[in-house]
């Protein structure tokens, strides 16, 4: 009879494992972002509306993403499910979203936050392996330290 059962309860076991996979867990998007301007370190730069410092990726291509997900592991997207609004001096030209992936996007730059910076005003993710940095009002990247 226990034999039985086990036989009986194995495929439900196996649906149960296969359900918990390996993926990471969904972040919830936030119905809309703002992007602004704030001074730092390192001179005017684009923040969310928290301060937090927003970051491009030198080998993403105009308005397209190459951060694969242990990418975006350290990197996470900043993303809106609806607008991202340009706010204190942030270009409104400039601001837009990828559609596919709801990550927004100013000038040709793909937006990314850096799991190391802690708090608003944080630039710890500035020059990583020479391909991240923070962006200027124009929408060119701030290349110094």
């Amino acid at each position: 009879m226990r034999a039985r059962m086990g036989i009986l309860l194995l495929p439900v076991l196996l649906a149960g494992l296969t359900a918990c996979g390996n993926e990471a867990p969904q972040q919830e998007v936030p119905v809309k972002a703002e992007v602004k301007i704030a001074q730092s370190d390192l001179g005017p730069i684009l923040v969310d509306q928290t301060g937090r410092t927003l970051y491009a990726f030198t080998k993403d291509e105009t308005k397209s993403s190459a951060c694969d997900a242990d990418c975006i592991a350290v990197w996470p997207a900043l993303t809106a499910e609806s607008t991202v609004d340009a706010k204190d001096g942030a270009d409104a030209k400039l601001v837009s979203r990828v559609d596919e992936n709801s990550q927004a996007v100013y000038g040709k730059w793909p937006l990314y936050y850096y799991v190391g910076d802690q708090v608003a005003g944080d630039v710890n993710g500035q020059g990583v392996d020479d391909e991240w940095f923070a962006i200027a009002p124009d929408g060119k990247l701030v290349r110094k330290s």
